[in-house]
């Protein structure tokens, strides 16, 4: 299986950016834990981050008959881009939303996610290893349900 890990803006700085809230892992660090383990797992995986948009949606249309999944966190984007769920919603692969932080707990604006239209599963407040569940959702067979 090959899997596209897609991070939207502002989680290059995490480490920096409100601690509290997302923690103290850096992103480097969340991309070696990923990759660590899928090794484990026999999962090959990219990795892509952007804070623009548009970037993120290329990104989607590339990964066309190239992935068998995407785990997608579109931080801020989950709230606001239409074009990132038509985007996923074109390509038709099998997709995880993933958020560091518990959305659905925070401001009102942070409830409403686009993406989770579209995706298999959403995952919130789980750190760092909302990302191994998500990975772990793409592996199973049977479509799990969403978890709010």
């Amino acid at each position: 299986m090959k899997i596209l890990v897609i991070n939207g803006p502002n989680l290059n700085m995490l480490g920096i950016r409100e601690p509290d809230i997302y923690g103290k892992g850096t992103y480097p660090a969340l991309i070696e834990m990923i990759e660590d383990y899928c090794d484990k797992k026999g999962v090959e995986v990219d990795f892509f981050q952007s804070n623009h948009e548009g970037d993120i949606v290329d990104e989607i249309q590339d990964a066309y008959n190239e992935f068998d999944g995407i785990v997608i966190n579109p931080a801020a984007y989950t709230h606001t881009s239409v074009a990132i769920l038509d985007a996923l919603k074109a390509v038709g692969i099998p997709t995880v939303e993933v958020h560091i932080s518990d959305i659905n707990s925070r401001e009102e604006f942070r409830k409403h996610s686009y993406v989770s239209l579209v995706a298999k599963k959403t995952i919130a407040g789980h750190g760092f290893d909302g990302y191994l569940e998500a990975i772990d959702c793409l592996l199973e067979k049977d479509e799990p349900t969403e978890e709010k």
